[in-house]
């Protein structure tokens, strides 16, 4: 009988950034990193397996995916067959509700979506932990994506297997913290330049790369101690200042990586005059222009609407802390 398994996970969106691998095969981070996982924009994966197939074939959003973006599915189903020794071809079906490839985490979504429905469809048992693991193979961070809330990537050490040992997500308590995340949405169209790519140019030429590596491990200390102490302001401004400098780091990079746009700006701006007006809100932007903006729950209304009056944004979209991804098994 035919096994199938369904999954659904949700983008994480990181606080403390990720930016840079030092084993690209292993996806293993040059620093850690802490992330909110969002129960905003899901991803849906369903993977069947199909014995007598001759290849994996892939569907997102209705179509086939791009030849590389194929290629990267079949490689992640390879690996699951590899832990759980079968050989058994499959299909993926996927569906993304939020943007793709507009720096809003959709691949860290989808890759923990796909690592679920995999492991539950070959049958393969793994705690959260090893799940994690799996999941950073996808997309670096995919392993954050397995848990809901706040998470943090620990880098680990060392290279290849002993690397992958070692580096893995794990949830972190939010103290008294009541958080949420509005997203302004100023272009939902596919960035011109992958994170991957980005991230290894940015890592080979940038002059400023490795003083903001140097200060994330800063970072991820202050900002363990203010997500325990449920500390807000002292969580957006260290989730801001570490977001800007990634961005300082890309735009010195020969040639610069650009993410940020005109809009972005404009949406910068808005949130900086939000704080002057009294609001705790604090922008953080990964690769792409759209921008996040982390608030207390009890704001998120004024904070969405002052985002809305800025001319170029498309939409904005108010997310809470997330789930865990949810599985359902077929038959």
């Amino acid at each position: 009988m035919t096994a199938a398994a369904t999954a659904v996970a949700y983008p994480n969106i990181a606080l403390v950034k990720y930016w840079g691998k030092r084993d690209e095969e292993y996806r293993l981070p040059m620093t850690g990193s802490i992330s909110l996982t969002l129960d905003l924009f899901p991803t849906t994966t369903t993977v069947t397996v199909a014995p007598g197939a001759t290849i994996d074939a892939v569907c997102i959003d209705d179509a086939p995916p791009s030849r590389p973006a194929t290629q990267r599915v079949q490689q992640f189903l390879g690996l699951v067959r590899a832990l759980a020794g079968r050989r058994e071809h499959a299909t993926v079906q996927t569906t993304n509700s939020g943007p793709t490839a507009a720096g809003l985490a959709s691949s860290a979504a989808g890759f923990a979506a796909l690592a679920v429905a995999a492991a539950a469809a070959y049958e393969l048992e793994l705690d959260p932990i090893a799940l994690s693991r799996l999941a950073r193979r996808g997309s670096g961070s995919a392993c954050r994506s397995v848990f809901g809330g706040f998470t943090c990537w620990r880098a680990g050490a060392g290279l290849g297997p002993d690397g992958d040992a070692t580096s893995y997500a794990e949830p972190l308590p939010r103290g008294t913290m009541d958080p949420a995340m509005v997203v302004a949405i100023v272009d939902a169209t596919p960035k011109p330049i992958s994170s991957t790519v980005a991230m290894r140019h940015t890592v080979a030429t940038s002059p400023c790369y490795w003083a903001w590596s140097a200060s994330c491990l800063q970072d991820l200390i202050e900002m363990r101690k203010a997500l325990a102490d449920g500390e807000l302001v002292t969580v957006g401004e260290i989730a801001e200042r570490n977001a800007l400098g990634m961005h300082a780091a890309m735009l010195a990079a020969r040639p610069a990586v650009r993410f940020l746009t005109p809009a972005s700006l404009a949406v910068l701006d808005r949130v900086a005059k939000l704080r002057v007006d009294g609001i705790a809100a604090y922008a953080t932007i990964d690769a792409g222009p759209n921008v996040k903006v982390l608030c207390e729950a009890a704001a998120a209304d004024v904070v969405a609407a002052g985002l809305r009056a800025v001319e170029t944004v498309q939409s904005v979209h108010i997310g809470r802390p997330g789930p865990a991804p949810t599985l359902r098994r077929l038959r």
